[in-house]
C-alpha cells in the first residue's frame, strides 16, 4: 500500500510513500475528523491511499486572488 498526495485544485503529484516505510500515526491522520478524513483521503481498490493537498503554486495563487475560492474548480 502507498500513500500518494496530489494537489486538490491542479491535480500534480505531489510525493508518495511506501506504507512500510511509516506509520500512520506518523502522517497525523489521528488528527483529522471524520469527516475531514472522508474529505481528504480516499482509498482505490489495492489499497493506495490518495492524499489531497494544495501545492504551493495553488496557495501563492489562492492568497493572490482569494475570490478563486468561491469557484467550484479555481485552478483548473
Amino acid at each position: 500500500m502507498a500513500v500518494n498526495y496530489v494537489c486538490r485544485h491542479c491535480r500534480m503529484p505531489l510525493g508518495s510513500l511506501d506504507s512500510l516505510q511509516v506509520e500512520d500515526y506518523r502522517l497525523g491522520f489521528h488528527f483529522l475528523t471524520p469527516e475531514e478524513r472522508k474529505r481528504i483521503i480516499s482509498y482505490n481498490s489495492n489499497g493506495d491511499a490518495t492524499v489531497q493537498v494544495i501545492c504551493e503554486y495553488c496557495s501563492q495563487t489562492l492568497e493572490s486572488h482569494p475570490e478563486l475560492v468561491l469557484q467550484s474548480n479555481p485552478l483548473q
